[in-house]
């Protein structure tokens, strides 16, 4: 299957690994994943998703175009206003990809639960640890004074 990505009015078509590549690549960095949390349901101006990050216009610009490329965000301009979209698409197929691999888990995690069921059943199994008490040395008190051997 192929995309079609629409970046700055050029169209480049490029298949689905190299879309999921892009994808996770852009969900690597954490200014990235958290430019996409404040474009949770809303639309936001370029300067508005900036505002609370210590990281220049230019820097963020540039996290976007990362996005956009990754085809995580719509980002339409009108003259030197840029307004953001996020759009889940790309995330939900990296989660089907994700997905494949839970068979994997899951089976990882039934050994575990046997492992675990096996040791409690041998301790259950096992007399119960009675503990003697230490045998007692006699009393010094009221012995007096230790004698010194010449």
């Amino acid at each position: 299957m192929r995309a079609q990505l629409r970046l700055a009015d050029q169209t480049h078509v490029i298949d689905d690994d190299t879309r999921l590549n892009e994808v996770f690549s852009a969900l690597s960095d954490p200014i990235r994943r958290a430019i996409l949390g404040r474009l949770d349901g809303r639309d936001l101006l370029v300067s508005e998703i900036a505002a609370p990050f210590a990281i220049s216009l230019q820097a963020i610009s540039r996290h976007i175009q990362v996005l956009v490329r990754a085809g995580l965000v719509n980002q339409e301009r009108t003259g030197r206003i840029s307004r953001c979209r996020l759009d889940a698409g790309p995330i939900f197929d990296a989660a089907v990809w994700l997905n494949r691999y839970s068979k994997y888990w899951q089976e990882q995690f039934n050994l575990l639960a046997v492992a675990l069921e096996d040791i409690e059943r041998r301790r259950m199994s096992k007399p119960p640890l009675v503990r003697r008490p230490a045998p007692r040395r006699p009393s010094r008190r009221g012995a007096g004074p230790r004698k010194k051997d010449p």
